[in-house]
């Protein structure tokens, strides 16, 4: 039985009599070659597969263990890839047709491991081929789009068929904000009291019948002077009830918004976390237990085993009032997988308490918030009684509404969270006295307030995320991949407290590409290139000819692009000279941004940033002084980021910012930090040091090593591949993937 990660091998083996001997592929054992295009466009591009370097050892040890077994079982992820990644294991290992099962669960529990050797089935050849078209797609793309940008704009830049559409989303959105114009407005409140405390806020709504239009503070103090003296009467009182219901499960997506909001994770470190809790973690006396179900879904679905046990729960812990007569059933988008299930705890019984000695602080958080949904998905709407009051004064109209929880629902054990562009939208509650029609009340004053239309908000991962989904743009498992090329392996775009900025060099790829490649930029474009994908694997598309309807237009695209477009390398011509050689400046870009360079180049290297003069501005952050109580700031120092009290010079605290990774060296309990060496050159240090010197050079992952468990891997991108290694002495974990796949 071949799985993909050796965590699972662990988990499952236990499961399994004697006869079967489990075993990991690692991922991927074979891959389009990295120093070819590996595609034939003349022939029906048939892909040309290689097993990748780095996993010759593990297939020579999974050909040995093939060589005496009545049967292969694969048992790859329930997804396109590991559809593909378990065809080639079966094509690689060249045992007999008749003897290769496949066999997919949901969860590693021994229930579901042995249910799925109850019915096994055969490798399904239209996901096989949906997976090839990706990856056919994305080679043709990043390896056309690429050298195009190495020549027009600088060596080490790549695009991507689905990053590319990322990148413009954020900077259509920068763009919209550089743009926007601010307008005024007013707003107007009253202060008032009936014959029943207590008082309450109401807001202006109508003036002689109209929305009121109150564009300044001339306007609105006007309308105010208009009102002295006026007769303040109920002139409607509205009750009714309103009903929260619940929220259905998590798919990733919704669980990377969530992670997002409510934990402060990134995209990646959400599925890497989830990953953790999917393959197995150590219980004590049980082992290892898969505590959630598979974590790449997009499906809403629920097991009427797991309604079950949540029904179960729920009555025994807070009553039958809060369980529905019959389980809520939630309807997934689109064309989602519905074999598979939504995101859910493996065993409801496991609450987080039970386990939260056996996990680490996010393991837990992440755990906690999938139980947490699940069990509020299962449960009753929580009701809320509302009241509304019209209340006249002369010719306006202001109103007051308020509402009061009656039962708690599902909200006994979950809270959702919102952006605060939404919460920002609506409108203020108060609380509402009784009130009768007719009633007459008392003003205890006016309250204006000025406010300013704002543009919509830069996004964040997880409204990002949420965007990418509501635009049929890319795939449960590939958001996180997106978001982890665009921000930490291509500098297009940068994330600052959450909010992601594009990156002077995002901007000008986007300008570069768009005049050109309409199509791969489009929106709408990219969406219907999933939905073709989603066909193949339905049966009612061949992957080859949807390749041939994209290739034919991009190559000719391509070509137009080569000869047409203007490079950016030579720069534009400035009036400055060179103070060292006296040659003109060139203006050019480069990966931070815009900065001179001597024309005389290579014999003159003078260059000059052109933003380095000004002093970045400090940054607010949600800390206080430990030792003077003032705001902590984050500043930009000679060696990169830091935070410092904001009472500088008379108070000198400072901490460093960490990446949330422990150090690797045994007995420290410092993380992680960036620096920058007196060159200039990035490095990842000890937040400890100088008692503890530990440092790498590469860029620290939060994600363990799937070979020796170490806590954290490196990560280097360079020439088109991405390449994971472990810093633990001995181990020899390596892993190389392809960046311009996204």
């Amino acid at each position: 039985m071949v799985v993909e990660s050796p965590t699972k091998v662990k988990t499952i083996q236990k499961y399994l009599d004697k006869k079967f001997l489990v075993k990991a592929s690692m991922g991927h054992i074979r891959d389009l070659p990295k120093s070819t295009l590996g595609v034939d466009p003349n022939r029906g591009f048939k892909p040309k597969y290689v097993v990748s370097p780095s996993k010759k050892k593990v297939l020579d040890e999974l050909k040995k263990a093939a060589e005496n077994a009545d049967a292969l079982y694969v048992a790859t992820d329930p997804d396109r890839e590991g559809e593909a990644i378990g065809w080639h294991l079966a094509q690689e290992l060249a045992v007999d047709k008749k003897k290769v099962y496949r066999i997919t669960f949901n969860e590693i529990t021994e229930r579901a491991v042995k249910a799925a050797f109850l019915d096994p089935g055969k490798i399904d050849l239209r996901k096989v081929d949906a997976q090839q078209a990706r990856r056919v797609l994305d080679r043709l793309v990043g390896y056309s789009l690429s050298p195009l940008l190495w020549e027009k704009v600088q060596r080490g830049l790549s695009a991507g068929r689905v990053q590319s559409v990322a990148v413009r989303l954020i900077v259509d959105r920068e763009r919209e904000i550089q743009a926007f114009q601010t307008v005024e407005y007013w707003s107007l409140h009253a202060n008032l009291e009936g014959k029943r405390p207590p008082r309450f806020v109401a807001t202006l709504k109508e003036v002689r019948g109209e929305k009121p239009a109150l564009p300044d503070e001339a306007t609105t103090r006007a309308l105010m002077a208009s009102l002295d003296g006026a007769r303040w009467v109920v002139r409607s009182v509205t009750r009714g009830e309103r009903r929260r219901n619940p929220l259905p499960p998590f798919i990733t997506s919704t669980m990377q918004q969530e992670a997002g909001r409510k934990l402060g994770f990134s995209a990646r470190k959400t599925m890497t976390v989830a990953q953790q809790l999917y393959e197995g973690i150590d219980v004590g006396a049980e082992g290892p237990v898969g505590l959630i179900t598979y974590m790449r879904t997009d499906s809403v679905q629920v097991s009427r085993d797991a309604q079950a046990e949540a029904r179960e729960w729920v009555t025994d812990r807070l009553g039958r009032d809060y369980l529905p007569d019959a389980p809520p059933a939630y309807r997934s988008r689109g064309r989602a997988q519905e074999a598979h299930e939504a995101i859910r705890p493996s065993e409801v019984g496991r609450d987080p308490k039970a386990v939260t000695r056996f996990l680490t602080r996010d393991q837990l958080a992440l755990y906690r918030l999938i139980w947490e949904r699940f069990l509020a998905s299962q449960m009753v709407p929580a009701l809320y009684d509302t009241v509304a009051a019209d209340i006249e004064a002369r010719d306006t109209v202001f109103r007051a509404q308020g509402s009061t929880l009656r039962f708690k629902g599902w909200t006994a054990v979950y809270e959702e969270s919102r952006e605060d562009d939404a919460i920002a939208d609506e409108e203020p509650e108060t609380a509402v006295p009784p009130l009768e029609e007719g009633e007459v009340l008392t003003l205890h004053g006016l309250d204006p307030k000025q406010h300013f239309t704002q543009p919509a908000p830069r996004y964040t991962e997880a409204s990002l995320i949420k965007a990418l989904e509501e635009l049929g743009i890319g795939r449960p498992s590939t958001y996180a991949s997106i978001l982890g090329t665009i921000i930490n392996d291509r500098g297009y775009v940068h994330r600052e407290r959450r909010t992601l900025f594009p990156t002077e060099l995002g901007m000008t790829v986007t300008d570069k590409l768009l005049p050109y490649f309409a199509d791969i930029m489009n929106v709408e474009f990219t969406a219907q290139m999933e939905d073709s994908l989603d066909k193949i694997e339905g049966g009612e598309r061949k992957w080859a000819e949807v390749i041939q309807e994209f290739y034919g237009p991009f190559s000719k695209d391509l070509k137009k692009a080569h000869v047409e477009m203007k490079s950016e390398k030579a720069g534009e011509e400035t009036e400055e000279t060179c103070p060292d050689c006296g040659k003109l400046l060139l203006a050019r870009r480069g990966r931070f941004g815009k900065f001179l360079a001597c024309s005389a180049y290579p014999d003159c290297k003078y260059t000059r940033n052109l933003g380095g003069a000004e002093r970045p501005q400090d940054e607010p952050t949600d800390e206080v002084c430990p030792a003077c109580g003032k705001p902590m700031v984050i500043k930009h120092g000679r060696f990169g980021k830091f935070i410092a009290c904001s009472g500088y010079p008379e108070c000198k605290t400072t901490k460093p910012i960490t990446l949330g990774i422990a150090c690797a060296e045994p007995g420290c309990e410092g993380q992680l930090v960036e620096r920058r060496s007196k060159r200039g050159r990035t490095f990842f240090g000890c937040s400890a040091y100088p008692a503890c010197k530990f440092v790498v050079s590469q860029r620290p992952v939060a994600e363990p090593c799937p070979k020796c468990g170490a806590s954290f891997l490196t990560e280097r991108a360079a020439r088109g591949r991405q390449t994971r290694t472990c810093v633990r002495a001995g181990c020899d974990f390596k892993e190389e993937a392809e960046t311009t796949v996204a």
